[in-house]
């Protein structure tokens, strides 16, 4: 659910930075004060695993369209909704500046479609009070489950609503919400699916971590290597090679936008800021769609023909440095943050 500048006009990408902006200046003061040093590698790894479990988009079956996690309820589940918010929002930067994934108007979008529905609606309002304060299996599920599917439908709301907004008259809104919520229903039943297994297998491990999240209190000396450990060899190997699996077939936003106007993707003004962060973008993403940048155009007759898997280097090379270059990031705001609390 990434947009593309195409989306969008300067008026409407340009105030949901505004937007986006404050709601990261918000939980950066929140951070500060509260920020657990224990969460600070969780933090990280998860950035990292959210990064390599995106690259692999899932089959909707019967639709001819795929979708991928969003992350933004897993990470406000296991760090809480400002931490996680900090977290998804390194994810989509790098996504955006070095593989071409989102557009750089767009990024204030897809953050806070990503993130703010997840962590600030999703969480508090659908998963905990289902959860509880003694979780079991079939609770978490539950709400996993439904705090991923009315997260990611708020969220794809959301994105008709700026696309409207922004006056792109190919896609009105009756026709545009029509296909973006069913489709985007179906992908948040997976999604939630997802985080309820992986949120099992971490109160399964340390019951802890989720008890004393979700009460906003210190992890004391409980011990998460086994976590950290675990969610890290599960990213090398979604980055390195589950990555070659991904559907071909195009994601939830692409497809509505394809039902709507028999197109997957909007041509962008070539003139104004549009062009400007296009080139700009092209200048900073090395990995674009998470692949090497295309050289000489091969011989006729020597193209080779698509197979699934896609066993490429360029994706796994992808989803390895997209991996560490989050873990950087998302690590380096959570040491500022302890840095700052420890001086002030």
């Amino acid at each position: 659910m990434h947009m593309a500048d195409a989306l969008l006009s300067p008026a409407v990408g340009g105030t949901m930075w505004v937007a986006t902006a404050g709601t990261i200046f918000y939980c950066s003061k929140k951070v500060k004060q509260d920020l657990d040093d224990r969460k600070i590698p969780l933090m990280g790894v998860l950035g990292a695993f959210i990064f390599a479990a995106q690259m692999i988009n899932f089959t909707i079956p019967a639709t001819g369209s795929s979708g991928h996690l969003g992350g933004g309820l897993l990470l406000a589940i296991l760090l809480g909704p400002y931490a996680a918010f900090l977290t998804i929002a390194s994810v989509l930067v790098v996504q955006a500046l070095f593989f071409a994934d989102g557009g750089l108007l767009a990024l204030g979008c897809n953050i806070f479609n990503l993130g703010v529905f997840p962590c600030f609606i999703a969480y508090p309002f659908i998963y905990k009070p289902i959860a509880g304060t003694n979780p079991t299996p079939l609770r978490i599920g539950i709400g996993a489950t439904l705090g991923a599917i009315i997260g990611l439908q708020l969220g794809a709301a959301g994105v008709v609503l700026q696309t409207v907004a922004s006056g792109i008259s190919e896609l009105p809104l009756s026709a545009f919400i029509s296909v973006m919520l069913p489709i985007h229903l179906a992908i948040g039943l997976v999604e939630g699916l997802v985080t309820a297994a992986v949120v099992s297998f971490i109160w399964k491990s340390r019951p802890e971590l989720l008890d004393l999240t979700a009460a906003a209190r210190p992890l004391g000396d409980i011990s998460l290597t086994k976590v950290i450990a675990t969610l890290g060899v599960v990213t090398v190997i979604t980055g390195g090679a589950l990555s070659w699996f991904a559907s071909s077939s195009p994601d939830g936003l692409e497809w509505s936008m394809f039902k709507v106007s028999g197109h997957e993707e909007l041509e962008a003004p070539e003139k104004g800021i549009h062009h400007t962060l296009a080139v700009l973008q092209e200048k900073t993403s090395f990995l674009p769609d998470y692949g090497f940048k295309a050289g000489e155009p091969e011989a006729e007759g020597l193209v080779e023909t698509a197979s699934w898997p896609a066993v490429d280097s360029g994706t796994t090379t992808s989803g390895l440095v997209g991996g560490l270059m989050t873990l950087a990031l998302a690590l380096s705001i959570g040491l500022l943050f302890r840095k700052r609390s420890k001086t002030a």
